[in-house]
């Protein structure tokens, strides 16, 4: 096989990683803004650590649902790579059936338990409360989140990423100015606080799954991917989903969960730690998201591959990635370690916040130089259908790890809060070495199975 110059590897992953990372980019500014917004409330330090008890809870639940879009990407990329394009579509159909009844019993499962999830995981009554609200209006909007989740695996799978790029980038406008309406009560809404940010991302996501259904009936993809005329259920397709995806889904709630308990920890040594801790887990969005883009680039480009039968190609792709993600992590580690307060100030005003965060900042900013690596080849692993290593890997160096050895550190030792955040880096480093260990061995791709 003639392989390609360095050069144009690079062309081909940033073609699928920028607009990927272009629209994952404007969650991270969202992000950041409903942090910003939170973090000048009144009483903004139990404001934000209330927010971010409520992100961790709700995204611990409904990633374990959200990572149908593994499942739908990875075998979406091996049909379109294969070049059997009325099974894009059947897969497609299938999945938006599967995200409807799914989202709708979450959904209902988590607004019913909002309050008792906030409080579970509150030191405080008061956080827990403000937490609790957040969740409730969050969760309502979870069937339309999974609707686009799965329009989001469909695309990735068939290397149009812009179209993600163009929902993200309208999605997020309309998620920031619900939420400047709703949180400060503008233009003649009442003033809702936390809770009018969660409800200002459930209105922002409906019309997300509406301009998905927009775009599928564009005649383009509807005569391509002929999805109006294969309107069948095919168990066939959704067994294979989620024997993709479930790996996925346990080691994403594996992983909120994780850090989850490390926000309760931090909370056990004070609710400015606490808060300050917020501060930190929403700058890391600014490094991290991007990662995520090129894993996705990743998995549509060994997926692609794999289905094309070029192993070495497919392999190739992912550790030439990896090598561009860890250049920007490199990047970013070194301003987030320089000049931590600068880096801060856009979560927050409140300088007591922002001292307390400053040291830990600087020991995130190391770990997450070896990011990079760890998610985009677990990435390969997963198209490579490696996915129930990827999970196990998590769990060990995550659960049984990250999170005793911080509270040992931080809790146990008394330490403080900088220590508890110096676990960061010993998970981040554990996990990418395994990751890298076993994408560099002969057998990554070997058990890729998708069919019956």
């Amino acid at each position: 096989m003639n392989l390609l110059p360095v050069n144009n590897y690079y062309k081909k992953i940033l073609r699928v990683a920028l607009p990927a990372i272009a629209g994952l980019s404007t969650q991270m500014v969202v992000s950041l803004v409903d942090s910003a917004m939170v973090g000048r409330l009144e009483e903004a330090t139990y404001a934000l650590a209330a927010m971010g008890i409520g992100v961790l809870a709700t995204w611990a639940l409904i990633s374990f649902f959200s990572s149908l879009a593994t499942g739908i990407h990875v075998l979406v990329a091996r049909k379109y790579g294969e070049k059997d394009f009325i099974s894009c579509g059947i897969t497609l159909n299938n999945s938006l059936l599967i995200s409807l009844i799914v989202g709708i019993i979450v959904a209902s499962i988590g607004i019913f338990f909002a309050h008792p999830i906030a409080q579970l995981f509150a030191s405080d009554e008061v956080v827990g409360f403000y937490a609790g609200e957040f969740i409730y209006y969050r969760f309502m909007g979870i069937p339309f989140f999974l609707v686009s989740v799965a329009f989001r695996g469909f695309f990735f799978g068939i290397n149009k990423t812009k179209i993600f790029m163009f929902s993200g980038l309208i999605t997020n406008i309309l998620n920031i100015i619900f939420n400047y309406i709703l949180i400060y009560g503008n233009f003649g809404f009442p003033k809702m606080g936390i809770a009018g940010s969660g409800l200002g991302s459930t209105l922002a996501t409906a019309f997300d799954g509406l301009f998905y259904i927009i775009i599928i009936l564009l005649p383009g993809y509807r005569n391509k991917f002929q999805n109006l005329k294969h309107l069948v259920i095919d168990r066939k397709i959704i067994s294979a989903i989620l024997k993709i995806s479930l790996p996925v889904s346990f080691q994403n709630v594996f992983i909120l969960i994780g850090f989850l308990s490390f926000v309760s920890i931090t909370g056990m040594i004070g609710t400015l730690e606490q808060a300050s801790s917020q501060a930190v887990i929403s700058t890391l969005f600014i490094s991290f998201l991007p990662c995520f883009g090129f894993g996705i680039a990743v998995q549509t480009l060994v997926g692609n591959n794999l289905g094309a039968k070029k192993f070495l190609l497919a392999k190739i792709y992912g550790f030439e990635a990896a090598k561009v993600a860890t250049m920007y992590t490199v990047l970013l580690g070194f301003i987030f370690i320089l000049i931590p307060q600068y880096v801060l100030l856009i979560i927050t005003n409140d300088q007591v916040i922002i001292n307390t965060a400053i040291p830990s900042l600087r020991v995130a900013g190391f770990a997450q130089i070896f990011y990079g690596i760890g998610v985009v080849l677990a990435n390969g692993l997963q198209a490579g259908g490696r996915s129930f290593y990827v999970m196990k890997s998590e769990v060990i160096t995550n659960i049984l790890i990250f999170v005793p050895l911080s509270y040992f550190l931080g809790v146990y030792l008394n330490l403080g809060l900088m220590w508890a955040w110096v676990a960061l880096p010993i998970y981040i480093i554990l996990y990418s070495l395994v990751i890298y260990l076993k994408f560099n061995a002969g057998d990554w791709h070997t058990k890729i199975s998708i069919e019956k």
